[in-house]
């Protein structure tokens, strides 16, 4: 039976079971985070804890090993990761993910389920350290990044299991979550991968990219200090990083939907930060709270638009498909759009009569949008079915 499973196609390819996962957490995770942010499900659970955890490291973080497990070797000049090594990462991750289902009941589960997930990310993370040792190329710049980004994502996840007994290290947590690990390792691969799919290679500014990880660390420091103080740091980057892209001078708009998608995630980043910036500055005056606005537009704008469209580059490339975008794969892409202003709106509606409404049209098109996605391509991940 062991053995039946573990040749069956969706193990063949380490992107397949991680982006499968990773869409299958995205829904129900959602689902049960707005059951319990709504007061119809009850939980030991802080709403917020349990929507960081699973929406930071049992969301992204498979989806980032899903394409990392698959390129950071092609990155490397290395060969191919063998299934038994994915393998012996994903079902951790797996497990991880049902117990903190069932966690939502048993704080002692939902601590298991972290520290299993946390066990499961230090093995990629070494998993992915061996590949760079091995690794005879001079410049290894993107492979170094990276991996310092996934330290901070293991870190992050540390800090927040020790939150579940010191919650004072809840917000350090998620800001490194953010900003060092998730920001970090997006726009590392961003900055190697977007021009190279848009033809229009680029000679990277390394002394910029280092004075854009600084502000980011400083960022961190600043909101742990003191909540809604990095305004200034992030103006900062939101013009450096807007330079940086305009640099790329990336042939926008596309007429190809799976690099204009690409493109679009980018330009959300110093959008992102100067919305964080703006209403940072508003909250400290007037004492209103925009919902953590800045992150929201940031995860959905950068990290999630990038990772549909790196998702669904990866799933058709991978599984013999050809590689173009039919109208169904660009609506897709459309939606996505569709629901990062959706959940600006909700922030943004967060002290008048229709926050609720926007809350759920904002969790609703979340839903829609991974289901669509999952109706499209999970097939494909699973059985090696031809679009």
């Amino acid at each position: 039976m062991r053995e039946k499973i573990l040749n069956h196609y969706f193990l063949s390819q380490p992107h397949q079971p991680f982006f499968v996962l990773a869409f299958v957490n995205a829904l129900i995770s959602m689902l049960l985070f707005t059951l319990i942010f709504q007061g119809v499900l009850s939980t030991d659970i802080p709403a917020k804890l349990y929507h960081s955890y699973s929406i930071i490291f049992l969301f992204f973080t498979p989806a980032f090993l899903a394409f990392l497990f698959t390129t950071f070797p092609r990155f490397s000049a290395t060969e191919v990761i063998e299934k038994r090594d994915y393998v012996n990462i994903f079902f951790p991750y797996l497990t991880a993910s049902i117990l903190s289902y069932v966690g939502l009941f048993s704080s002692t589960l939902f601590a298991f389920s972290i520290m299993l997930s946390l066990v499961a990310q230090l093995g990629g993370v070494n998993l992915l350290w061996s590949i760079y040792k091995k690794s005879t190329m001079q410049e290894k710049d993107d492979q170094f990044w990276i991996l310092t980004g996934l330290s901070f994502g293991f870190l992050a996840q540390a800090l927040l299991f020790l939150s579940l007994w010191f919650p004072s290290l809840f917000t350090i947590a998620i800001e490194i979550g953010i900003f060092l690990y998730l920001f970090l390792v997006f726009f590392t691969v961003a900055q190697r991968m977007v021009p190279f799919f848009s033809h229009s290679p680029i000679e990277k500014h390394k002394e910029r990219f280092k004075v854009i990880v600084g502000l980011l660390a400083l960022h961190v420091f600043l909101e742990t200090i003191q909540t809604h103080s990095s305004f200034l740091v992030d103006l900062f980057l939101a013009y450096l990083v807007g330079r940086e892209l305009y640099r790329w001078k990336l042939p926008f708009p596309n007429p190809n939907p799976l690099v204009w998608i690409l493109h679009i995630a980018l330009f959300w980043i110093p959008v992102a930060l100067l919305i964080s910036a703006l209403t940072n500055v508003l909250t400290l005056i007037t004492g209103t709270f925009y919902l953590n606005i800045g992150i929201h537009t940031l995860a959905l704008g950068f990290f999630l638009t990038m990772l549909i469209g790196f998702g669904t580059r990866v799933t058709i490339g991978h599984s013999g498909n050809i590689m173009q975008s039919d109208n169904y794969t660009t609506s897709l892409f459309y939606a996505t759009q569709v629901v990062v202003i959706a959940r600006i709106f909700t922030s943004l509606s967060v002290s008048g009569d229709y926050f609720m409404l926007f809350f759920n049209l904002s969790i609703a098109l979340w839903l829609m949008l991974f289901i669509a996605w999952a109706y499209r391509f999970f097939s494909v991940l699973v059985f090696g079915k031809k679009l």
